[in-house]
């Protein structure tokens, strides 16, 4: 299993596809990561599983 992993979301705010690096050597995580076209703080939500797939929730500072 890698360490770290790519994923695409869509930002909150801008709607814009934006890819984050993800550590998958820690099974559930949430911090707060600036979108890099708008700027704007997305609280993140990154589930790793077993086998190394990746569940990511991005929410505004409102939801």
């Amino acid at each position: 299993m890698n360490l770290t992993d790519c994923a695409t979301a869509d930002c909150p705010y801008c709607g814009e596809t934006i890819e984050l690096v993800v550590d998958c050597s820690v099974e559930e995580q949430s911090y707060i990561e600036d979108c890099p076209v708008c700027c704007r703080p997305i609280t993140v939500w990154v589930q790793v599983d077993a086998d190394g797939g990746i569940d990511l929730q991005l929410r505004d500072e409102n939801s």
